[in-house]
């Protein structure tokens, strides 16, 4: 199984490495990471950078596409050469699933078209403005096309994706792996947990909160 996970400039490094995680762990896949030049890719922080080892064009049908969000997300939802990519892709792939404001690069490729799903809570309104019927929810997955929210929920998508394409006990087993079993210093997860204060400051410091991925 060939599980392409797509770059581009300025997109949240965790959105991309959750799933990694996960899902390079799978049996008889490999995983790559794609952009539309290979090269090095660097997050929206500027400090960590990935490296694309082909080009879209190298890998053209892969069974699975990742597709993470970021600032840049909107930049890549416009982007011809990347939507073109990503509709060829849906295609013939088992499955396309976003992360965060990944989603709206698969909205605007018309994958989402009047589906429900999630995304950060910062960006929803973007997303129905592209076709997609967000929900407030972690994880959701349709038959061929899932979106997950903000950030670290990219974790949640790629056990629930894996359950899908091996076993529920071998996603498990990953899950026990890693030792995912959060327990956040704060429930602050969700802006209806947290003052108004709160979501002012992120909105203050990531740009809206999509800003976060």
């Amino acid at each position: 199984m060939q599980i392409a996970a797509l770059l581009y400039d300025d997109y949240t490094a965790l959105d991309i490495v959750g799933p990694y995680e996960i899902l390079s762990r799978l049996p008889e896949t490999t995983f790559t990471f794609v952009a539309k030049g290979a090269g090095e890719m660097r997050s929206d922080t500027g400090a960590l950078a990935l490296v694309a080892d082909r080009s879209l064009s190298d890998l053209a049908e892969p069974d699975v596409v990742v597709v993470p969000g970021g600032p840049g997300s909107s930049a890549a939802a416009q982007d011809p050469e990347i939507q073109a990519w990503v509709r060829k892709a849906a295609g013939s792939a088992r499955y396309v699933a976003s992360v965060c404001t990944g989603a709206e690069v698969l909205a605007a490729a018309g994958l989402l078209d009047g589906l429900e799903a999630t995304t950060h809570w910062g960006a929803r309104d973007t997303l129905a403005a592209l076709g997609a019927v967000p929900v407030e929810r972690r994880v959701v997955l349709h038959e061929k096309v899932g979106t997950a929210a903000g950030v670290s929920a990219g974790i949640d998508m790629a056990l629930a994706l894996t359950a899908r394409l091996v076993s529920e006990d071998f996603a498990k087993a990953l899950q026990l792996g890693i030792e995912y079993d959060p327990e956040p210093p704060f429930d602050a997860g969700s802006p209806d947990k947290v003052s108004p204060e709160v979501v002012a400051l992120v909105r203050a410091t990531l740009g809206g909160g999509a800003a976060a991925g």
